[in-house]
């Protein structure tokens, strides 16, 4: 009992100290993409249709993406007053520790899609 009690500790620790680690107000980019396939969190995704988001490498901390406390988590995203929330359900290896890319839709909610990048969003890592 003792050994699941310390296991539940660690988890649970891991995942508040991503959720309170991360954060960017108004010097984060946005940035899109619509891949399809298995995400980093062992999930399928689909970029065109799904709402979601990739969070930069520097980020994860377990061995194995799938369990990483990241993809337990939510992304809450803000640009020119306009927010949401998103599951985080992929990594982003070429984003740098500002940026964050978005599935398509995700993205249109917050700006045109013809601008490429949005600068100077805020987001953070939430709990579900």
């Amino acid at each position: 009992m003792k050994r699941r009690f310390a296991a539940l500790l660690i988890t649970l620790t891991a995942t508040a100290a991503v959720a309170a680690s991360v954060s960017f107000k108004g010097n984060g980019d946005l940035r899109y993409y619509n891949a399809a396939g298995y995400g980093a969190c062992g999930t399928q995704i689909n970029g065109a249709k799904e709402l979601f988001a990739a969070v930069p490498s520097r980020y994860w901390t377990a061995s194995n993406p799938n369990k990483d406390p990241l993809c337990k988590q939510l992304v809450l995203v803000t640009y020119d007053g306009k927010s949401i929330k998103v599951p985080v359900k992929d990594k982003c290896p070429g984003c740098s520790a500002n940026t964050l890319d978005l599935s398509q839709p995700a993205f249109q909610q917050l700006g045109n899609l013809d601008l490429g990048i949005l600068k100077g969003a805020s987001w953070s890592i939430v709990p579900r």
